[in-house]
């Protein structure tokens, strides 16, 4: 390749590599000054060939593109977060229905969710653990298919109310040859929002632990 002095700046430029490096990083003002000078200062003997003449006019457009697309999406990234905080702001004390098994129990108020059924299942057991793994107390829904609320109002097999704190909450399907655990979700109350940068979008701060915005299922 050949090497040519750019009069203006005195920056080398090795055609085909050093213009290619450096249009990122000018606008399209400097790079046209850039070109003409390269122009005006090519080897006699050697000009500038049509094809290289217009393949750097086009790296310097495809560039210029990438970079207005990065600055759409990244405005269209921002409208999008604000509307999730939005949103995610409307829903502060009330309650979200998430999958998962497990639930803050705080003394007073019932653990409420539900239970995906299938229509086959003869019976449903909801079995209710400590953060020990300790069963202490086992409900039993009647028959029927589909989304099934459960409701515990935080009292052991014996009757005693049971201290606060987390509880697992397990869910079985009962068969005529065989038992099948079941997904469970958990109603939460959404107690404050936060939003994440590390992009896991908006967070809800919640009764029973953090909660993605993105895995809620309901709304009551």
């Amino acid at each position: 390749m050949t090497t040519i002095q750019e009069p203006l700046s005195g920056t080398l430029i090795r055609k085909g590599e050093t213009a290619s490096r450096g249009m990122g990083e000018m606008g399209q003002e400097q790079f046209l000054t850039l070109m003409l000078a390269q122009l005006k200062n090519q080897d006699p003997l050697k000009p500038l060939e049509p094809g290289e003449f217009l393949g750097q006019l086009a790296q310097f457009s495809t560039v210029t593109g990438v970079q207005g697309m990065q600055s759409q999406l990244s405005g269209m990234v921002d409208a999008l977060r604000a509307s999730q905080t939005v949103e995610g702001a409307s829903l502060i004390g009330r309650g979200v229905l998430s999958e998962g098994n497990i639930a803050s129990f705080d003394g007073q108020r019932p653990v409420r969710g539900t239970i995906e059924v299938p229509d086959t299942a003869s019976a449903v057991e909801v079995v209710i653990r400590d953060s020990m793994g300790v069963e202490v107390s086992r409900l039993l829904l009647g028959p029927g298919g589909g989304e099934r609320e459960y409701s515990w109002n935080g009292r052991g097999a014996d009757g005693e109310s049971l201290m606060p704190g987390p509880y697992q909450i397990n869910a079985l399907a009962r068969y005529a040859d065989r038992t099948e655990a079941l997904p469970v979700s958990v109603l939460s109350t959404v107690r404050s929002i936060t939003v994440d940068g590390q992009g896991a979008g908006l967070l809800l701060n919640t009764d029973n632990g953090r909660i993605a915005l993105s895995s809620v299922r309901h709304v009551m």
